[in-house]
């Protein structure tokens, strides 16, 4: 068994970026498994089912949310790292380290970085990092070896459990998000070429005068749709 991790949610406007950590035997994982964004979102839950339906099967979930992505002092590829080693912590944090001897412990994630050798050493420290300030933590902080792979979602199950699993948990915070503005909504998928994203946000701006707290306000989206605002309203005011 090893550790498997993705993420889902990089792109979008609307919404946090999720990612999740899976502990399996590959063996026992549903048929089927394949990068997320290959599969139907019905596939998508039926597949997420299953693979927390095993007994033997340990799931770790992390978030970065809007306001941390829009932080100035950050980037894509340090929230890429933040989001999988939280997911991987959460699912170590599960491990019985007392019965597990001082194997390291092997993980294969998807890499969020052009540079697979500096996404993985950044996780690996990223991960050690959480687990030592973890008080509950059961154990001492085990040894990680990491193997990060571009298209690790496509080649590898587990992984691709993992991107399931995010892409899962990041539909349903959508929904969450969609069923908070009946009155303005549907909020689409979040992606800026969704027109359904786009009407949602064009119409919370003209109703209110900015954006919703589930936006990314950093992302040229948000730019775009103030300065066809502001636009606008010079062009009304001339006339």
């Amino acid at each position: 068994m090893y550790v498997g991790a993705d993420e889902a949610g990089k792109g979008p406007v609307l919404g946090p970026m999720i990612a999740a950590a899976v502990r399996a035997d590959p063996d026992r994982l549903p048929e089927g498994i394949d990068d997320s964004k290959r599969l139907a979102p019905a596939r998508r839950e039926d597949l997420a089912e299953g693979i927390r339906s095993d007994s033997g099967t340990i799931v770790g979930v992390g978030a970065v949310e809007p306001s941390e992505i829009d932080d100035p002092e950050t980037d894509m590829n340090s929230l890429t790292v933040a989001a999988q080693a939280r997911a991987i912590a959460a699912a170590l944090h599960s491990i019985d380290r007392e019965s597990s001897d001082d194997e390291a412990i092997r993980l294969v994630v998807d890499a969020g970085d052009v540079s697979e050798d500096r996404f993985a050493r950044r996780l690996r420290e990223a991960t050690e990092g959480l687990l030592r300030e973890d008080a509950d933590f059961r154990g001492p902080v085990p040894a990680l070896e990491v193997d990060a792979r571009h298209g690790a979602d496509e080649d590898d199950p587990v992984v691709g459990a993992a991107s399931i699993l995010a892409k899962v948990e990041r539909d349903r915070r959508m929904a969450a998000i969609d069923a908070s503005h009946p009155d303005r909504g549907p909020v689409g998928s979040g992606y800026p070429s969704d027109p359904d994203t786009r009407a949602f946000l064009e119409t919370y701006v003209d109703e209110t005068g900015e954006f919703p707290a589930c936006t990314r306000r950093t992302w040229s989206t948000c730019d775009r749709i103030l300065a066809e605002r502001e636009q606008a309203g010079l062009e009304d005011f001339g006339n």
